[in-house]
């Protein structure tokens, strides 16, 4: 018998299979906490396709990108609608560069 290949299966479906084995931690959480969980998951879950291309064989490090992509995408959200300025860690504003 000859192979010639191996299927490898996809990320939506290996990654479904990483998220149900958090189902013991995910029972044990209270009700709000759960719902915060399963609105992670569901963060994970958007970008899928682009973690599929990354071609990782870590299948939770992908997953946890995507969740803190979505995470920096609300807070910019909040951020312009709030009107706060945005600026990068460890670079000054502008008024406390003036100052020194």
């Amino acid at each position: 018998m000859i192979i010639v290949g191996k299927t490898v299966e996809s990320y939506r479906i290996a990654l479904e299979g990483e998220i149900s084995r958090w189902n013991g931690f995910i029972r044990a959480l209270r009700k709000d906490d759960r719902e915060a969980f399963e609105e992670m998951m569901d963060m994970g879950r958007g970008f899928a396709s682009e973690a599929g291309n990354a071609t990782n064989p870590i299948l939770f490090e992908p997953f946890i990108m995507s969740i803190l992509l979505a995470q920096q995408k609300r807070i910019l959200t909040l951020e312009k609608k709030l009107g706060i300025k945005q600026y990068v860690a460890g670079i000054p504003e502008p008024e406390q560069a003036q100052e020194n």
